[in-house]
């Protein structure tokens, strides 16, 4: 297990979809995906992901990978603000929950009493589950009888390399996401974890690089493996994403990650001025080392402004850009309410624009400007990195190149996070990236207008 891999399988399960990705150790392309949606259950008990579903779509696609084009190792990168709660026979004792389900008031002050300062932590009050020890105090506090149950409590990646390993584990990404579980500068766990009572059910701690276990004798089986395959312990899918990088810039840099969230992080950042009002935190990256963040929905923003527009050329929407900054025509956060550097505002449209171009022009720059404020509020610096599905939008990348005036490299990785995922393995990987050069012309003034009008009436 050293490294010298051909081809990885990655399991990569975001909050909107799922992947099985494989991925050529030598150069990194992906010579096999698979996708699904990540589908949420209404409950009973609560509104959960559907586990068993994504198990189904994970064995049987890595069958289908098994016989071509293969796979000699794999690595997992699941989304955040999730835990596996597992019973005595190592099964689930409850379904995970879905972190978007939102808690009765009495609840939410509850724990409001229980959580730790943002000086321990690092991490901010944040709505529905996005803490993940909001969620234990939800399960713990309505479903006793349920919870009395739970023997293991898991993050989630490790889940999935549990269920194929039979190997308990916890990471540092994962408890570094803002789960108010971690203390991100002392590498160990909070005031929290005592409060809830759950010390002893937590797995034990384990690298995001050590090999877990080979995949169990039954399910290779099932999948027609020919030889033993390593699976690797797994990380959070952000910090997926930043991995490449950490060896590719080294610090300071900037990582942006693109997804159902954007969240900018800041290699090198300093944290002292890091605002928990407006959901800045500190991750944890894979090696364990503290790392300034902020984030937002942008995604899902993205979904929600552009859903009934019609696509159009580069070209329109840049030309598009500049006949809405001229006019002043701007869309205002926050699309998703209660999350992002300004939760507390209701989005709306400054000077509306009519046309399909316009709108989805003002959409990129809404992005870009979000972006470049969320990179204010962690102090990062360097050059920075855009992954994900927003490396593809001409219009944000030259916004975001004009906003900060530093370097802008977009990674042309289509599934970062697998790569991301694949180097925990031990082989080494450049991701290949497109220099960001033209700019957009009028955008300082616009920015200045925009943040105007963002700051409380």
């Amino acid at each position: 297990m050293t490294g010298t891999f051909e081809r990885i399988a990655v399991i990569d399960i975001g909050k909107t979809n799922a992947k099985v990705v494989v991925v050529d150790a030598a150069g990194g392309a992906e010579l096999a995906v698979r996708k699904t949606a990540n589908i949420v259950l209404d409950g009973p008990p609560y509104p959960h992901f559907d586990t068993e579903r994504l198990w189904t779509f994970i064995v049987e696609t890595l069958t289908e990978f098994a016989a071509a084009p293969g796979f000699d190792a794999l690595s997992i990168t699941t989304h955040g603000a999730s835990a596996a709660l597992l019973d005595a026979n190592g099964t689930l004792a409850m379904p995970v929950l879905d972190y978007e389900h939102t808690y009765p008031d009495a609840i939410v002050e509850a724990y409001r009493v229980l959580r730790p300062d943002f000086a321990e932590t690092f991490s901010p009050c944040l709505t529905g589950g996005l803490n993940l020890g909001a969620q234990l105090h939800f399960q713990k506090t309505v479903f006793p009888d349920l919870f009395a149950k739970v023997a293991t409590i898991l993050t989630y990646p490790q889940y999935w390399a549990h269920r194929l390993t039979g190997t308990t584990a916890n990471e540092r990404t994962s408890l570094g996401c803002h789960t108010d579980l971690w203390r991100p500068f002392d590498g160990q766990y909070s005031g929290l974890v005592d409060k809830l009572q759950i010390r002893d059910l937590m797995a034990p701690l384990r690298s995001a690089f050590d090999p877990l276990g080979e995949i169990r004798a039954d399910i290779a089986q099932r999948i027609g493996l020919a030889k033993p395959v390593p699976v690797y312990c797994g990380i959070h899918d952000s910090n997926a994403s930043l991995l490449p990088h950490l060896a590719g810039f080294g610090s300071p840099c900037s990582v942006v990650s693109t997804g159902t969230w954007v969240i900018c992080l800041g290699v090198g950042a300093k944290p002292a001025n890091l605002d928990p009002s407006r959901d800045t935190l500190v991750n944890v990256d894979a090696h364990g080392n503290a790392v300034p963040s902020a984030r937002f929905m942008g995604g899902r923003e993205w979904d929600l402004i552009t859903r009934e527009l019609a696509a159009v050329s580069v070209e329109d929407e840049m030309a598009a850009a500049q006949t809405i900054i001229a006019a002043g025509a701007m869309l205002l956060p926050s699309v998703v309410a209660g999350t992002g550097p300004f939760p507390d505002l209701q989005w709306r449209w400054q000077n509306e624009p009519r046309s399909t171009a316009e709108r989805r022009a003002a959409a990129s720059l809404y992005e870009a400007l979000m972006t470049k404020t969320c990179l204010d509020l962690i102090g990062a610096e360097g050059p920075i990195v855009v992954e994900g599905p927003f490396a593809a939008n001409i219009l944000y990348l030259r916004a975001l190149h004009s906003l900060t005036g530093r370097p802008v490299h977009a990674s042309e990785a289509t599934t970062g996070t697998a790569i991301g995922a694949a180097l925990l393995t031990g082989i080494r990987l450049d991701v290949p990236m497109r220099d960001v050069n033209g700019t957009v012309d009028g955008l300082a003034d616009y920015a200045t207008t925009w943040l105007r009008a963002c700051r409380p009436q």
